[in-house]
């Protein structure tokens, strides 16, 4: 049986350098509680890369970015899918597993990005494009996963626009992911809904037709901050999301997902790094690199992603909130996208 000693353990081998003891040994307390309720009440618990390294480390039996949590949730055995993230991944997995009870901790952890556009929007564009095959990031909610084609992730999406195998496509709704998409797959891209309509007509050649949204994470980011980075530190490696802007993209040493940018730290020998994206996952890398240094310049905490903790993973359990609830209707539709980007990530 795991004991809170046990945990406490293992929790201050992982996280000594991250977070104080005594923060350590009433987390460990806590994640005890968890881990039994787990047990009682037959269920699995989810954890985006984004958690706090506290709960991080203690107890999900999956840990991961939105692709990998994808599939642990559409192959759930158990009763109850803890979903450690934010809305639209809690119901990504009640797309996926429609039979399963699924809780978010937090009520509030919604997504700036997911609230940037809605159904109505993504009728409206395909209306003004039609024909065009609509590819929708998986940061949004049900509703508009079951107006589009087909998902993406921001470690496929360049895949998964190339599979269509069509001259024009509709990419919604990060704008930046979107214009690093485009330059990854040598497509030129408009933003229609930034044209005065006398200057925009949906007979030309558009290739990718993009969308105004952002994550009110990665726009903060900026090429002054590599640079000031690299000033002081010059042999520092810069790691950012792609939902960075395009320069800020380009003036890194690399782009990838938060589970690429895990690998590409530990397969790499560099003694420094910035990891441009949610500072918690700065601390969970750092936690499991210890012989390297995540330089804390630019750290930036999602405002949603910091709504999960530990305490609201256990009150979940007990008390059985919040559960995720889809319509049948939407869930069957937006099932259809999620589906085909699983598929197309396992043909790689």
């Amino acid at each position: 049986m795991t004991t809170t000693t046990s945990i406490y353990e293992k929790l201050k081998a992982k996280l000594d350098r991250v977070v104080p003891d005594f923060e350590l040994r009433h987390k460990a307390e806590i994640a005890e509680e968890i881990l039994r309720l787990k047990e009682e009440r037959n269920a699995v618990i989810l954890a985006h890369n984004y958690m706090e390294p506290a709960l991080f480390y203690s107890v999900p039996d999956y840990v991961g970015d939105s692709l990998e949590l994808s599939r642990k949730a559409a192959a759930a055995e158990q009763d109850v899918i803890v979903f450690c993230g934010v809305r639209f991944m809690a119901e990504t997995a009640k797309i996926l597993s429609p039979d399963k009870t699924v809780l978010l901790p937090a009520e509030r952890a919604g997504c700036s990005l997911a609230a940037s556009i809605t159904a109505e929007d993504v009728r409206k564009l395909k209306a003004q494009f039609p024909g065009v095959p609509v590819v929708t990031y998986v940061n949004t909610y049900a509703d508009v996963k079951a107006e589009c084609d087909i998902c993406c992730t921001s470690s496929n999406a360049a895949a998964v626009v190339e599979s269509l195998g069509t001259d024009t496509v509709i990419f919604l709704p990060d704008e930046y992911l979107a214009k690093n998409t485009a330059k990854e797959t040598g497509k030129h891209i408009i933003f229609p809904t930034r044209m005065p309509p006398e200057q925009f007509d949906a007979s030309l050649d558009y290739q990718l037709v993009g969308w105004h949204g952002r994550c009110e994470v990665h726009e903060q980011f900026t090429v002054e901050d590599i640079e000031n980075a690299r000033r002081q530190f010059p042999d520092v490696l810069v790691l950012a999301h792609p939902e960075c802007s395009p320069e800020v993209v380009e003036a890194s040493d690399y782009s990838g997902s938060t589970t690429a940018m895990v690998q590409y730290v530990k397969q790499h020998k560099a003694d420094k790094y910035l990891i441009l994206t949610e500072c918690a996952m700065g601390d969970n890398i750092a936690a499991e690199n210890p012989d390297k240094e995540m330089l804390r310049m630019c750290s930036i905490r999602c405002p949603h992603m910091n709504e999960i903790t530990l305490e609201d993973t256990r009150d979940a359990l007990l008390h059985n909130r919040y559960v995720i609830d889809v319509p049948e209707d939407v869930r069957e539709r937006a099932f259809r996208s999620v589906k085909r980007m699983i598929e197309i990530n396992a043909k790689d």
